[in-house]
């Protein structure tokens, strides 16, 4: 048997590779507004490394759905070299490797890596914020490790936020008792919280508070195209990137208040605690056994008149947004088209009958923008609907919106590499990124295009920390072209750069605006399939 064998050395390698990075370090100090934290100098890298650096107040007892608070000070030296717990969930994604410290309602803490020395001022900041649905995830996972984007010249900050019911749970009287007279959107709030952090003490780090991007995939995307949105956060911002997501309908957009509210007392009710002062005295065991058997997917965001005024697009549209250059795309085939035909075989019947189903109004139009001549292209069409439904369009809109309300520039693109072959073969791909494991010769799809999420260990430069795909030399050139975007983008608001293929920015009305591909060869295409989203703009009523 090979599996088990493959499981060990990668187990043997990352242990040593996190042993290698202490046995090249010696400890260092900084100065932050809560008093002294001790992280790790890294002689080999030339990093320094701060680990579970508290940036509120521990979101427990009464601080539990609550707004996050400042953290308290703290006399004698803080040790920061090891990663914090991560927020409480479940086990969702299979590609989800933390070295975090188990999981704790106390989760909000922060993680630094600087390239600064002595004497380095006004360097620019990333700051990422992870995916997972809202439900999963945290900022110690291998693929969002900073060394390799801090190599470039940047301080890069990940920073936990609340997950699940521990961080979205609406309650009329959560809304009663806070001065916004809202509820939900707490794990917002804790990312604006850790902005608001960054701004104060990323000087510390050899960090300019004036330079700050935001980015994330996923939920992370959402994320930031929320943070961009919202009045909290909108003033801290000088650039941002979004990966595959947008919060406006029909992704993970925010509800109103009132339907929030209605949501979370029907669940309270429902599992035997109707009261604030009920569920507030559950231990976090308890709480986590109610919503998990639930069997719901988190909780929505919610319009709060705090976070969220209005609606994304509402904010955009009047220009309200942080007028900051943006990046954004999405992958190739974020989801396979089997999400869309329900298991149903490619064929021109099925595929026929589904989008009549979907769309029983207008399916000869849906039928022409996603056509269906022969198996292939049937194929390719369920699985371009299906993402575009999924998380495409969202971003999209996201695109389309700043580019027409903003006078920044805005660059697009289509993340294309196929993935390697899986190390374990025992494992299979999930139907929206992360890995399951199945029976060993189970048939198994050819991959069409870059699922939902595979591009994240590319960007940040992480593929050798991230030991579940057989990596190859194309990969390695696809991350390092990635990167290099990614980190002139960061440093001054373009990604174009010596020895990397030419990226125009978006004008406001061009139909077929220009689109990186990033592939083993990179190229500028002018966007060809735009129809559909002004199509699925109609749907949504988003337009």
């Amino acid at each position: 048997m090979k599996t088990p064998t493959y499981l060990a050395i990668a187990i043997c390698m990352f242990s040593l590779s996190s042993k290698a990075q202490k046995n090249n370090s010696f400890p260092v100090q900084a100065k932050v507004e809560n008093g002294i934290i001790e992280g790790l100098y890294d002689t080999k890298s030339g990093l320094q490394m701060y680990f579970g650096v508290p940036f509120a107040k521990p979101p427990v007892d009464n601080l539990r759905w609550k707004a996050p608070e400042p953290a308290d000070n703290w006399k004698s030296v803080l040790s920061t070299k090891d990663f914090s717990a991560r927020p409480v969930q479940g086990i969702v994604f299979g590609d989800m490797n933390s070295r975090s410290d188990g999981l704790s309602e106390d989760c909000l803490y922060l993680n630094v890596w600087t390239p600064a020395k002595r004497a380095t001022t006004g360097l620019p900041v990333l700051v990422y914020f992870y995916g997972g649905g809202f439900v999963a995830g945290d900022g110690s996972e291998p693929r969002y490790d900073g060394a390799n984007m801090a190599k470039k010249g940047i301080v890069v900050v990940t920073v936990n936020y609340r997950l699940g019911i521990f961080g979205f749970f609406a309650h009329p009287e959560l809304s009663k008792e806070a001065s916004y007279k809202g509820s939900g959107n707490y794990g917002l709030l804790d990312q604006q919280a850790g902005l608001k952090w960054v701004h104060k003490n990323i000087a510390a780090f050899g960090g300019d508070p004036k330079k700050v991007t935001i980015a994330g995939e996923s939920a992370g995307s959402i994320s930031v195209s929320a943070q961009m949105a919202s009045p909290l956060s909108r003033d801290m911002i000088a650039g941002a990137i979004g990966e595959s997501g947008a919060g406006i309908n029909p992704t993970l957009s925010p509800i109103p208040l009132a339907e929030a509210e209605k949501i979370g007392l029907e669940f309270a009710t429902k599992a035997g605690y109707p009261s604030l002062t009920q569920l507030r005295a559950l231990s976090t065991r308890d709480l986590y056994e109610l919503y998990a058997d639930s069997k719901r997917f988190g909780f929505p965001t919610v319009i709060d008149g705090y976070f969220y005024p209005k609606t994304i697009p509402e904010i955009f549209k009047a220009k309200e947004q942080a007028q900051v250059p943006l990046l954004l795309g999405w992958n190739s085939t974020e989801i396979p088209g089997m999400a869309f035909m329900q298991g149903q075989p490619y064929t021109e019947e099925n595929y026929v009958r589904k989008v009549k189903e979907a769309y029983p109004d207008n399916h000869a139009e849906v039928l022409k923008l996603y056509p269906h001549s022969s198996p292939k292209e049937i194929e390719w069409s369920a699985t371009m609907l299906a993402s575009d439904r999924f998380i495409a369009y969202s971003t999209w809109k996201w695109f389309d919106l700043h580019r027409k309300n903003s006078s920044k520039p805005v660059y697009r693109y289509l993340y294309s590499k196929l993935r390697p072959p899986l190390v374990d073969k025992g494992l299979t791909p999930g139907l929206a990124g992360g890995t399951v494991r199945g029976q060993q010769g189970t048939p198994r799809p050819e991959p069409i295009g870059a699922p939902h999420a595979c591009e994240i260990e590319y960007c940040m430069g992480n593929l050798d920390l991230v030991k579940d795909y057989a990596w190859t030399d194309d990969d390695y050139k696809v991350s390092e072209t990635m990167l290099s975007y990614f980190a002139n983008f960061i440093i001054k608001g373009n990604p174009n750069g010596e020895n990397l293929p030419e990226w125009p920015s978006a004008e406001a009305q061009d139909t077929t605006p220009p689109v990186m591909i990033i592939n083993t060869e990179s190229k500028t295409v002018d966007a060809k399939d735009d129809a559909r989203y002004v199509f699925l703009d109609k749907a949504y009523k988003n337009n």
